[in-house]
């Protein structure tokens, strides 16, 4: 899982997310993260950057981020000062996010967790979750995972989660019946009580850079949710 791409942005030489094979879960996405070439930029998620620059009000002081990745949404988190868990699959994208924390100067901020967030999630609870990016082409139960991740969202906390939207047009690999979740789909998933307001349903579309230099345009979903 990764920071700005997670299940998805599958711009990138190894292996072709859209066939994965008999690999395992951990075996697709170690694989994915053991090279020396980064696949991606470094830049924090730009939809998240939004996300957070909307909670003018907020005042907590940890976060949750659920399939790092490469840690650039980490490194952006603890930068915000807030004291950060960092998640994922692979202990590849860890390793990438640990040396990312370190050029930052951020690492003493952040915690990086191998977890297989089907299989289990971290203990304790964040003021900030955010969860970027749930799509797979291996196994996963993202709406288990996002009903875990509201639970641990403290009191008057929030919980952020992107995805992309509709169609993966950037991607002329993906096959014709693959569809990423509307935000209407996910928050039916998620099926949240009366202690929770919704902040934001948006769809925003941005412009990204890839480390080989290519552009892609893409529109990503957001959801913005606040616990009362």
């Amino acid at each position: 899982m990764s920071s700005e791409h997670r299940h998805h942005q599958h711009q990138h030489a190894a292996p072709n997310p859209h066939d994965p094979g008999d690999a395992t879960p951990s075996e697709f996405w170690e694989d994915f993260y053991s090279t020396d070439t980064h696949p991606w930029t470094g830049n924090p998620n730009e939809v998240l950057v939004n996300a957070l620059s909307s909670l003018s009000d907020f005042t907590g002081t940890t976060a949750a981020d659920l399939g790092c990745g490469s840690g650039a949404d980490a490194v952006y988190l603890a930068q915000q000062g807030l004291t950060v868990t960092a998640v994922d699959i692979s202990a590849a994208a860890l390793a990438h996010g640990r040396d990312a924390a370190q050029a930052a100067g951020v690492d003493g901020q952040i915690t990086w967790t191998q977890i297989n967030l089907d299989d289990d999630f971290p203990s304790g609870s964040w003021d900030l979750i955010a969860s970027s990016y749930l799509h797979s082409p291996v196994e996963l139960g993202r709406a288990s995972i996002l009903s875990k991740a509201a639970a641990a969202v403290n009191p008057g906390g929030a919980l952020i989660v992107i995805g992309h939207d509709g169609v993966p047009h950037w991607n002329s690999e993906a096959p014709d019946d693959f569809t990423f979740p509307s935000v209407d789909e996910v928050l039916a998933e998620l099926n949240l009580g009366d202690d929770w307001s919704l902040e934001r349903k948006d769809l925003i579309d941005i412009t990204i850079g890839r480390p080989e230099g290519q552009v892609v345009d893409r529109t990503d979903s957001l959801i913005v949710l606040r616990r009362r």
